[in-house]
């Protein structure tokens, strides 16, 4: 029997590959309806969607799932990133973005990025253009050069602007590899 997230990967992977899936455990349940692959839980309901045959290949990720985190990491290993904000289903679009090489993508809340900040930190703020991590916004990704706190916000400083945040709110961004 598939695990919890051995379904999810496989329901992500053939969604991928523009498979009808046909998956289930006692937890989760993955096939086709009508045109879309679906996966639902029992006591949650649908979770997430992906319209076959689609030209732009688009996940559909439900906001409040206690399986977010786990659909998220399957959907971002996939470089399918948080893109756009939610719908009035309040669902998550995610979509295939091609990342710069030798990035990782991360799609999390923004205290996730302000703490990983602290361990890149020291390379960053050596001075010239900092590269160690990209924000994605206005559909670009930008340096940034630094993250403070204050007020209840979190502050990310790209070379262009300053982006307020809530640390609840979800942010897309990278960190070099290696």
């Amino acid at each position: 029997m598939l695990s919890d997230l051995e379904l999810i990967e496989a329901f992500i992977k053939n969604s991928i590959e523009g498979k009808e899936v046909l998956l289930s455990n006692p937890n989760l349940r993955g096939e086709k309806i009508y045109d879309s692959n679906h996966l639902s839980s029992k006591g949650e309901g649908l979770l997430l969607t992906f319209k076959l045959n689609d030209k732009l290949p688009v996940f559909h990720l439900k906001e409040e799932t206690s399986y977010w985190e786990l659909i998220n990491q399957v959907l971002v290993a996939h470089n399918y990133l948080l893109f756009g904000k939610m719908d009035n289903r309040r669902f998550y679009q995610y979509q295939y973005i091609q990342l710069p090489k030798g990035y990782q993508g991360n799609c999390t809340k923004a205290v996730l990025l302000w703490r990983s900040w602290w361990k890149y930190r020291h390379k960053i703020l050596k001075g010239g253009i900092p590269l160690e991590m990209l924000i994605r916004t206005r559909n670009t990704w930008y340096p940034i050069k630094n993250v403070e706190c204050g007020h209840g916000l979190i502050y990310i400083q790209t070379l262009g602007q300053e982006i307020p945040l809530h640390g609840n709110d979800l942010v897309v961004w990278l960190h070099k590899t290696n």
